[in-house]
């Protein structure tokens, strides 16, 4: 199994429903051929969405010939389910993660084909898929409109830069003074972002938030000095998990694998 990044814009069209589990497979794989120019085999051999069974992460069958692999699909599902809410780095949620399983290899005996062997072990596949995926960490991002007369523009782009944020758009309103700035903020970033504001532009700037989508969040989540690496731990810390990374070779215990 292989886990890669989906292209950009699938994980937002699966959020607004453009493509879904109960789509027509053959409807649905028309349009990530057209669209997002996956394999027209793949496209129509996607096992399910994940987590929830509806949410921005796929798992795909891309095996050819793998016998009994129709016994052990639910099992496999319900592991990527399992994973696809708490994922490997902090038990959070996965998003735009896409599954590829290329191969099985199964018991001949299927009393060891059960549930309680695949479902675990699907799952720490899919934890090492991840972590050998260049996994990183994503965060919400809010869209922000402020209004705001000419003489505080200045203000608002130094406290944005301050902040991660950019202004992608600037315009004045006809006939009067006022300008509306738009730009992207990190929500994490956002905490006394109106208070900032108002100091650095003599309280004329009236912002409002609304979320607009997520971003990767820079910095690679597996190296101890990175930020990614920082909110990881403090996650773990907070939700009493174990206090370091978990390492690769805890999913590959080829004993327990069958």
């Amino acid at each position: 199994m292989k886990a890669c990044p989906m292209a950009d814009g699938l994980a937002e069209d699966i959020d607004k429903g453009t493509v879904n589990n109960k789509d027509d497979f053959k409807v649905r794989a028309r349009y990530l051929v057209d669209k997002y120019e996956w394999d027209a085999t793949e496209a129509r051999k996607i096992w399910c969405f994940g987590p929830e069974g509806t949410g921005p992460n796929l798992l795909v069958d891309a095996t050819k010939g793998v016998q009994y692999l129709n016994e052990i699909k639910d099992s496999v599902v319900a592991g990527f389910q399992w994973a696809t809410k708490e994922s490997v780095l902090c038990e959070e949620n996965m998003r735009g993660v896409r599954f590829n399983i290329y191969d099985v290899t199964l018991h001949a005996d299927a009393i060891h084909r059960g549930g309680g062997q695949i479902i675990p072990t699907a799952r720490r596949c899919f934890y090492a898929s991840v972590l050998t995926a260049d996994p990183c960490m994503m965060e919400p991002v809010y869209l922000v409109e402020i209004q705001c007369p000419e003489n505080a523009v200045g203000g608002i782009y130094g406290v944005l830069n301050r902040r991660r944020g950019h202004v992608f758009e600037e315009a004045q309103v006809a006939g009067t003074p006022m300008f509306i700035v738009k730009a992207y903020l990190p929500v994490n970033e956002s905490f006394g972002f109106t208070a900032d504001l108002r100091s650095n532009t003599g309280g004329q700037a009236f912002p409002q938030c609304v979320f607009d989508h997520w971003q990767n969040f820079p910095g690679d989540p597996l190296d101890s000095k990175s930020r990614p690496y920082q909110i990881v731990m403090d996650t773990r810390k907070r939700k009493g998990l174990k206090e370091a990374l978990p390492e690769l070779d805890n999913y590959l215990d080829l004993s327990s694998i069958i």
